[in-house]
C-alpha cells in the first residue's frame, strides 16, 4: 500500500481534494445557511452548502452614484481640515459640517480637496461659499473623491451585514464610479429603504432656556460617543421599542453636565414634544438624517443617577423609538456608521429578479452543465474508442468541477451565471488538456515502458503549462478589477486552471500510465 501511494501520490492527492470538496459541499458543520438574524438564508441551496447569487436566487441589483460636488487643489493656508469644513459649511444654507468633507493630501501627486454632499447645494452656491470662506481652488466637478466612495462602500457593506442580508455585495462600478449593490433573495423596496438614507444618528436635547424660549442643544450624543450598541429590542413591560447603548467613559461627563444644565436631571422629565412642543418639559430627540424620529423624556430614577454621578459608572442608556422597524433602522445605522454621501437611487438603475426566475435559471444551468459533460463524453469516446483512455479522462475533468464547487461552498462565494460559464469553460479546457496528454502519449506508437511514458508526458505537460500561464495572465485583469459578473467568471476560470495543472492533470497522467504501460 505504501509503495502504491509513493508511485501514485498524485492520484491520492486528487482523492483527498475530492473528499475535502465533498465535506465543504455537504457537511452541516460548514453550512452558513443562516443569516445573522437567525433566519434561513433565501439563497442557500437545499441539499448543499452552496450559495447562489442574484442570477440564480433572485434578488435586487442597484447601481447608483453618490451625490456630491468636489473641488481639487484647494489652498488650506495652514487651516486644519476641521476648520475648513466649519468655514465652508458656515457659508452654505442649511448645511452643517457633516455635509462638508475636507481632505488633506497625504501622498505625492495628490491634492487637497473639499466636497459638499448636501444634495440641495448647487455648483454656484458651492463656488460662492468657497470664495466667501477665502479658499482658492480649481474647477468644481460633480461626484465625490475615491476616498469618500470607498468609505461609502465599507458602510454599505456594514449595513447589509448588520441587516442579516447574507450574500449581498457592494463594489465600485469601475467605468463610471457608481456604486453597485447586489442582494440576493431580497425585495427591491426593502433594499432601497436600507441604503437610501445616509444614516446620521444623533441625540439632541430640546428644552426651554432662561429666556423662556425653546431651543435645541444639538448632538449631545453621536455614534462616536457610544462604546457599545445592542441590537434592537421589541420593548416589554409597557416599554417602547428601543436600542440599548453604553456611552463611552470619556463622553459620559459632558453628557451628564448638559443633562443637568438643560433640566433633564435630577428629577427627570415628561416629554410632550409630539403633542405640544411649545409647552413641554425637556426632551431627548432621536434624530436620523435631520428628521426627529422620536422624542422622549427621562425617567426620574435615571435623572437622579445622572445628577449624583452614579450613572457614569456604567453609563448605560436606552434610545426609544415608535416602532420596532425604526429601532432596527437606528441600530443598523449606529452599528454600521453613516454614509459620507447619499446615494442617488432615483438617478441610478434598479433591477429585480424574482425567486421563481432564479429557480428557472438554476434548473437551466444544471441542464446545460449535464449536456456539456455528455457532449464532451461523446466526443472523447468517438475520438479514442477505448474506455480505458476515455472514461478516466471524463471522470478527471468532472472532478475539477467538484473541487471548484467545494471551493465556492467553503468560501461562501455566491454562484451566478458568469461563474457557471466559468465552470463550463473549465470542463472544455480541462478535457482539451487531457486530450493533449493522451495524444502525445499514444500517437507515437506503443508505450512499452514507464521511461517512454514519462518522456512523452513531460512534453505534453510543457504545452499544457504554457497554455495555463497564458490563460491566467489573460484573466488576471478581469479578476482584479471590480467588473461585476466578469470578475466571478475570471476568478473561477483561474482557479480551474490551477486545479487542473497542479492536481487533476498530473493525476490523470498517473492513471494513464497505470493503464497503458506494463508497470
Amino acid at each position: 500500500m505504501i509503495g502504491w501511494l509513493k508511485s501514485n501520490w498524485r492520484v491520492a492527492l486528487l482523492a483527498i481534494f475530492i473528499l475535502l470538496a465533498g465535506l465543504a459541499l455537504f457537511s452541516p458543520a460548514l453550512d452558513s445557511g443562516e443569516d445573522t438574524l437567525g433566519n434561513e438564508s433565501e439563497q442557500a441551496s437545499t441539499f448543499t452548502n452552496l450559495r447562489f447569487g442574484l442570477d440564480l436566487a433572485g434578488g435586487t441589483r442597484i447601481r447608483a452614484p453618490l451625490i456630491g460636488l468636489t473641488v481639487d487643489n484647494v489652498e488650506f493656508g495652514g487651516e486644519t481640515t476641521q476648520q475648513v469644513e466649519t468655514d465652508v459649511a458656515g457659508q452654505l444654507p442649511d448645511t452643517d459640517t457633516t455635509d462638508v468633507i475636507a481632505r488633506q493630501a497625504t501622498e505625492q501627486g495628490e491634492s487637497n480637496t473639499v466636497e459638499v454632499v448636501n444634495p440641495n447645494i448647487t455648483e454656484t452656491q458651492f463656488a460662492t461659499a468657497m470664495d466667501d470662506a477665502g479658499y482658492e481652488y480649481d474647477e468644481i466637478a460633480s461626484g465625490v473623491t475615491d476616498a469618500t466612495r470607498q468609505e461609502a462602500i465599507n458602510v454599505l457593506e456594514g449595513k447589509i451585514n448588520q441587516a442579516g442580508l447574507s450574500g449581498g455585495t457592494v463594489q465600485e462600478f469601475q467605468s463610471s464610479g457608481d456604486i453597485l449593490i447586489e442582494v440576493p433573495g431580497q425585495d427591491r423596496q426593502d433594499v432601497i429603504e436600507l441604503i437610501e438614507d445616509r444614516g446620521n444618528v444623533r441625540v439632541d436635547i430640546y428644552y426651554q432656556n432662561d429666556s423662556g424660549e425653546y431651543t435645541t442643544e444639538r448632538a449631545v450624543l453621536t455614534r462616536e460617543d457610544f462604546q457599545s450598541i445592542s441590537t434592537a429590542s421589541q420593548g416589554q413591560d409597557g416599554r417602547q421599542p428601543n436600542v440599548p447603548v453604553t456611552v463611552r467613559p470619556e463622553s459620559a461627563p459632558e453628557f451628564r453636565q448638559v443633562a443637568v444644565d438643560t433640566g433633564l436631571a435630577p428629577g427627570g422629565s415628561r416629554c410632550t414634544y409630539n403633542q405640544d412642543p411649545e409647552n413641554t418639559e425637556p426632551c431627548l430627540l432621536l434624530v436620523v438624517d435631520g428628521e426627529v424620529v422620536n422624542a422622549f423624556g427621562m425617567d426620574p430614577g435615571l435623572g437622579a443617577s445622572i445628577q449624583s454621578g452614579d450613572w457614569e459608572r456604567d453609563s448605560s442608556f436606552i434610545l426609544t423609538t415608535t416602532s420596532f422597524d425604526e429601532a432596527q433602522r437606528v441600530a443598523i445605522n449606529l452599528r454600521a456608521g453613516a454614509l459620507p454621501a447619499q446615494l442617488d437611487v432615483l438617478g441610478g438603475t434598479t433591477s429585480y429578479i424574482s425567486p421563481t426566475q432564479g429557480d428557472n435559471f438554476r434548473t437551466y444551468s444544471l441542464i446545460i452543465g449535464v449536456l456539456s459533460v455528455l457532449s464532451v463524453a461523446g466526443v472523447v469516446f468517438a475520438r479514442y474508442r477505448e474506455p480505458k483512455v476515455a472514461l478516466p479522462m471524463i471522470l478527471t475533468a468532472f472532478s475539477e468541477v467538484v473541487i471548484l464547487l467545494g471551493f465556492a461552498a467553503y468560501l461562501g462565494y455566491p454562484l451566478d451565471l458568469a461563474v457557471i460559464a466559468g465552470f463550463i469553460a473549465v470542463i472544455g479546457t480541462g478535457v482539451d488538456d487531457l486530450i493533449i496528454i493522451a495524444d502525445e502519449v499514444m500517437s507515437e506508437g506503443e508505450v512499452n515502458s514507464q521511461r517512454v511514458f514519462d518522456s512523452r508526458f513531460r512534453r505534453a505537460f510543457w504545452v499544457i503549462g504554457v497554455a495555463a500561464a497564458t490563460t491566467i495572465i489573460a484573466m488576471s485583469p478581469l479578476a482584479a478589477l471590480p467588473l461585476g459578473n466578469l470578475r466571478g467568471f475570471a476568478i473561477f476560470t483561474i482557479l480551474g486552471v490551477l486545479v487542473g495543472v497542479l492536481i487533476t492533470r498530473p493525476a490523470y497522467g498517473d492513471i494513464l500510465r497505470y493503464l497503458v504501460t506494463d508497470r
